[in-house]
């Protein structure tokens, strides 16, 4: 964008001519836009490659490919998985030249080591792509929690038992919190006769993972989802 106003400035200036002054400095300053636009261009370069390799190494750094590779032979196993023999390095290293590929470590153990022709970067990529594919299919189990009190009234227990089916059908489990104030500490079987009437409502998508335990004020228990056959 810089380098784009520079430049109608510069045409600006040349549909008014005036002394030949005034044309040399413009000559002048539309060279040192061009090197400039050249120089960000090739910094910017630079920095990229110098990032994609600083990825690589630090990715990639357990596997030894091409050069890395000091072992006097190797057992070669060719692109489409076929054994090409046992063979010098060097020798190895020729064959996945000439055929614009790799040359892969793929076991440092096996005597001779084994090392495989692959197209490294085609090789990451769909890994990469892969291990994506499979994180998005994997479930995370989250603790949602819902409290409820000893006078709790009828609406809001069943809105309340909702969210915990909800939860339930979403695959989280849910802790049941039963809070007591004041004098409830002293009829704290009126909370565990809530929490029973919770715990039947919610039978048919959830069971019960952890009892009823109660901690000072606190009556809790944990509910996961039915698991399904």
């Amino acid at each position: 964008m810089w380098y784009d106003i520079q430049v109608k400035q510069s045409r600006a200036l040349r549909s008014h001519p005036g002394t030949g002054c005034d044309r040399g400095l413009i000559g002048v300053f539309s060279r040192s836009v061009r090197e400039k636009s050249v120089r960000r261009r090739s910094s910017l370069y630079g920095l990229f490659f110098a990032w994609r390799c600083c990825t690589i190494s630090a990715k990639e750094k357990e596997t030894l490919l091409n050069e890395e590779i000091t072992a006097k032979e190797v057992r070669l196993i060719g692109p489409a998985g076929e054994t090409l023999g046992i063979m010098s390095a060097s020798r190895a290293l020729e064959q996945a030249y000439d055929r614009g590929m790799d040359l892969v470590m793929m076991s440092a153990q096996a005597v001779p080591p084994v090392c495989k022709i692959m197209d490294y970067g085609k090789f990451c990529f769909e890994r990469d792509k892969r291990e994506k594919e499979a994180r998005k299919k994997q479930t995370t189990v989250e603790l949602k929690e819902i409290q409820l009190s000893c006078r709790i009234d009828t609406h809001d227990f069943e809105t309340k038992v909702r969210h915990a089916q909800r939860f339930l059908g979403d695959g989280n489990k849910v802790r049941v919190v039963m809070k007591f104030k004041g004098r409830e500490m002293s009829h704290t079987e009126i909370g565990r006769e809530v929490l029973g009437r919770f715990q039947a409502a919610c039978a048919d998508c959830g069971t019960v993972d952890k009892a009823p335990v109660q901690d000072g004020r606190f009556l809790s228990m944990i509910i996961s989802p039915v698991k399904a056959k």
